[in-house]
Parts: C-alpha cells; structure tokens; sequence
C-alpha cells in the first residue's frame, strides 16, 4: 500500500497523455482538411519583400565611383482571390484592362488553395490609372512596388556584371558570383484578417545588400573596350578581350570582351554571347607562350640570354615537320634573345631540348597553365592538356613554342605576372572593397610565396622582351621615353574549336600581344587576344592596339619615363 501514491500519478499522467494524443489525431488527422482550409481563410502569406540589391562600382585613378547598376521601383498588380465573388466578370475586366487572356486568368483564379495572385508586372501609368480607378468596384486589388535591376551603361561591362533574371536572380559575371551578397536578407510578410483589414507585420530593418566596389578602372575599361570595337570595324574581328592587370597585387584594372550584350535586354540574346572569352573560351596561344618556355630554361641554367644555336629551318620529329613562321630559315649563330626577337620556332625547341621534357612539364605546371585562376567570376574554364601530358616528344615540340597547348588568356595573363613581377605567382581578381552600413571589408591580395623562377631570371628575360619590342615584329609597341617589355603571338585554330570533327589546323588564327611597363618596375601588364583579323599576323592587329591602350594608361597615371 505504500506505493499507491506514485501509482496514482503514474496512472494519471498516462491518462493525460492518451487524452492529449487523442486530440491531436482527432484535430491533425480526421479534421485537417476542414481546420486546413480555415487556417487559410485567417492567415495569409504575400510576396517576398526583399531590401534594395547592393549596388556594383566601377572607380578612377582618384577614387570616384560609376554606378554600373541602378535599383528600380515600378509597379505591379495582384489580387486576394478569396475576397473575389464573380470571378468570370473581374476576369473579363482585368483581361481587357491588363490586355491578358481571360479563359487563362479565369483557370488561375479558380486554383484550389492559391491565395493571392499576380497579374502582370511592369505596369504602364495608363494601366495604373485604370486599375485605380477599379479599386474600388473590384475587391481584393491591389496595386505594390516592385523593385528592378537597370544597367545604365546598356552594354559596357557587361560580361563583368552579368545580370539579374526576372526571378532576382544574378545570372553570369558579378551579379552571379556575388549573388548572396549583392541582394541581403529577404522575408515574406504575413498578414492577419481582423476587423480593420490585413494587419502587416515583419522586422524589414537591415535588408539591403552589400554594395561592391571593384578593381576595374573606369577609364581603362572604356578604353579597352573602344578599341575592340574599333578592330570589329577596321580588322573584321570575329572576337577579342582584353585583360589589363597589377602583376603585382592581381588586381584586373580592365577586362574587356567583344561582342557584347545589353544587360537590359538579356532575354533578347542567345546564351552563348553571355560567355566571358577571358575564363570560358581556351585558345592555342602561338608564340607568346616561347618566353615561358625561356623562363624554364635560363632559370635553370640550361641557357643564357646569349646562348647560340644555328637554325636548320625543319626539324622532323615522329615524322611530323616543324618549320618558322611562313617556312623561314634564319642563316648563321643565332642567340636566344634574337629567337624570341624573330620568332624562330626551332629556336624554342631547342630552348626546350635544353631543359628537357620533363623540367618543361614542370615549369608548365608550376606556371598554372593547368589550375584555374580563381577570379571571382562564375563559370571558368581550363584544359587539363591530357593529351600533351601523354608525353608524346612531338607534343613537347610544338608545345614549346604555343601550339597544341590550351589555356583561357587569363591563365595566360597570370602566368606572365610572375615574368613582370619577379617570380610570383598572382592571384586574379576584381573585388576591392564590400560596403555596407557604413563598414568596409578591403580583399587582400593573394601572392604565392615562392617563386616560379627567381627574381634574376625575371630580370633577363625582361631584358629579352625588351629586346623584342625594339625589333622587327614588335616595333609598333613602343612608346618613347618607356622599356616596354611585350611578345607577340600568331596561332593557327584547330578545327575542333571550331566545332568541326577533324584533325589539324585552319586557316583562322589567333592574334595576340602582351607586354608589361615600365618593364623593370611594372605597373600594369595587357593582354590583347583578337579572334581571326583580318591581317597575316600579330604585328598588323594586336601590336598596334596594345601600344594605344598602353599609351593611354601610362598618360593617364602619369607615369614617370624610364629615360629622357
């Protein structure tokens, strides 16, 4: 008898429980479909309110800012279906005010458990006059701020910002990349039926995004890409970019691409033009890849800048002959700055001969010909190179001079930052400085510590760009006053980037410079990339454009000159 109080309560607390489940299963199971549907007739869920989207900067030389984008507020219309009693007649009305197809808005009224309905967006002022002025003959219509995205610029940058989708969502560029960041926090709002109609409410403080303040200059983008469209005019390009960088820090000072698209018209384009060339689309670079091959090379000490070789015009490996530029043959000793000053193919395979295959591989490697850069944009692209890795001695030839060896140009970019700065590997990349509330968070810079080559192998090949500059093929890149360090490269595109299935080479090439200034204290280093002009080689397309935008930039920063 002594346990009979613990029992009782033991007895009790069972009896609680089974009362309690019973009436959840009689409330949850039986009558959900009932207290379901009046939980919906009190309760009700309105469209997602979201802060304004942060706003992305392009800045100058002296701190001032250019607003890429703009954040919009137009006007869109919906209605609480439930307050509507004649569907069939406000259908007929909203469809000839709103010029939308009534038998469609009729079955979207009619949708079992729908609450609220949209019905167009982007309201002209005629249409909300109109709807105004129905307000008060048709419950449950009403009228809200919407907001949008607007590029101001049309189609400057675009392949930098991308855009945002119909959904607020950013698609390509920026606006992808940054995506959780540009557009902050967003809640729906919930409204209770009372007497006096919906009471809202929802903490909206804090919404809005961060803004973005990128490394991009202004004036150097406008530039770059004025000149792309000028070789659009007057070389017939089927394509191009631009990249100009710090080789120092990796911050891109301009990334430029033809052809472009109107942000604003996104939905007019097809997808392929929303490709950054830059990251998305590898190339066979030709001979602007021979001082990476040099690099290896003198760094290990296998030449010098003086090192003499005697050009034999062909070289046959596997069967397979390797000739110069338009079947050239360059008599007598011939010293590895004239073979980057001329050109001369053979000449960087015997530089290769020098270092030997797998050292070659080595330095490709330790240069991240085969590693993303990790700019901060969506989608890059980068070969693996499988099948010069094979290890074919006929795929380290032609590859010691730019051929059968893929990569984006902003690889390309990177990997020649280390020749201008020293030896260090830098990271690409285009956001500066996140702001919001009045708090700024600065990107520091990602330089590799240790050095791919060292800074006196650096210094030699400089000089022997420099020494490329002043001769034959590279001549229209300097500017006086300046050491413009700079090779040029003329390749031939293989028929699978063309999209064709065969083996081999056309007739298109690719044509392209890059060069670095001061050379011996950079300050900047351009990449230009021109898709199939119409001239014989790099020296008639690319050279010129590189030695106008470089022109530009060293007036622009004021840069003091090398020598009188």
């Amino acid at each position: 008898m002594r346990n009979w109080r613990p029992n009782l309560i033991l007895i009790f607390i069972i009896l609680f429980g089974a009362t309690i489940t019973g009436k959840l299963f009689f409330l949850q199971i039986l009558h959900h479909d009932f207290y379901s549907a009046l939980a919906q007739g009190q309760h009700i869920v309105f469209p997602e309110i979201k802060g304004d989207r942060g706003k992305i900067y392009l800045q100058d030389k002296d701190g001032n800012l250019y607003p890429l984008v703009i954040n919009k507020t137009e006007k869109l219309c919906f209605v609480f279906l439930k307050e509507i009693n004649d569907k069939d007649g406000v259908a007929k009305i909203l469809s000839e005010t709103l010029n939308l197809d009534k038998e469609d808005l009729l079955s979207k009224f009619k949708k079992e458990n729908a609450n609220f309905l949209i019905l167009k967006e982007n309201l002209t002022l005629q249409e909300i006059k109109n709807l105004e002025d129905l307000q008060s003959s048709i419950p449950g219509l009403h009228l809200a701020d919407q907001k949008i995205r607007e590029y101001p610029y049309q189609d400057f940058a675009s392949h930098l910002i991308g855009f945002v989708n119909k959904d607020g969502v950013g698609q390509y560029g920026i606006e992808q990349y940054y995506d959780e960041i540009l557009k902050g926090k967003e809640q729906f709002l919930e409204g209770e039926r009372g007497p006096f109609g919906y009471l809202f409410f929802s903490n909206t403080e804090d919404l809005a995004g961060s803004d973005l303040i990128l490394t991009v200059d202004y004036n150097i983008q406008f530039q770059a890409e004025k000149l792309l469209d000028k070789a659009r005019e007057n070389l017939n390009i089927e394509g191009g970019q631009i990249v100009v960088m710090d080789p120092v820090s990796g911050k891109i000072l301009a990334l430029a691409h033809f052809p472009k698209f109107n942000p604003n018209l996104y939905f007019k384009e097809e997808l392929e033009i929303f490709n950054n060339g830059a990251i998305q689309k590898l190339f066979e670079p030709g001979s602007i890849f021979k001082p990476i091959t040099m690099a290896g090379a003198l760094n290990e000490g296998k030449i010098t800048p003086q090192t003499t070789y005697r050009d034999p015009g062909i070289i046959e490996i596997g069967g397979w002959p390797i000739y110069n530029y338009d079947h050239r043959v360059y008599p007598g000793e011939i010293t590895m700055t004239e073979v980057l000053e001329k050109s001369i193919n053979t000449g960087a395979v015997f530089a290769e001969s020098q270092l030997g295959h797998q050292k070659f591989l080595e330095y490709i490697e330790n240069f991240k010909i085969f590693e993303k850069t990790g700019i901060d944009l969506p989608g890059e692209i980068f070969s693996s190179n499988e099948e010069f890795k094979k290890g074919y001695e006929i795929n380290f030839t032609t590859a010691s001079f730019g051929q059968g060896i893929a990569m984006n140009p902003l690889q390309l970019a990177r990997a020649f930052c280390a020749i201008a700065n020293g030896g260090k590997i830098v990271k690409p990349y285009l956001v500066e400085k996140i702001k919001k509330n009045g708090k700024i968070i600065e990107t520091q810079p990602e330089v590799q510590k240790k050095e791919v080559i060292s800074p006196e192998t650096s210094s030699k090949l400089t000089a022997m760009l420099i020494s490329v500059v002043k001769g034959a093929f590279a001549r229209r890149a300097q500017i006086p006053g300046y050491y413009i360090a700079g090779k040029t490269g003329t390749a031939q595109m293989p028929w699978s980037t063309l999209g064709e299935d065969r083996v081999g080479y056309s007739d298109k090439t690719w044509q392209s410079f890059i060069g670095y200034a001061p050379a011996f204290d950079p300050k900047f280093l351009i990449l230009i990339k021109l898709d199939n002009p119409q001239t014989k080689t790099a020296e008639y397309s690319a050279v010129p454009i590189f030695q106008e935008l470089a022109k530009y930039i060293i007036d622009y920063y004021q840069i003091p000159p090398d020598y009188e």
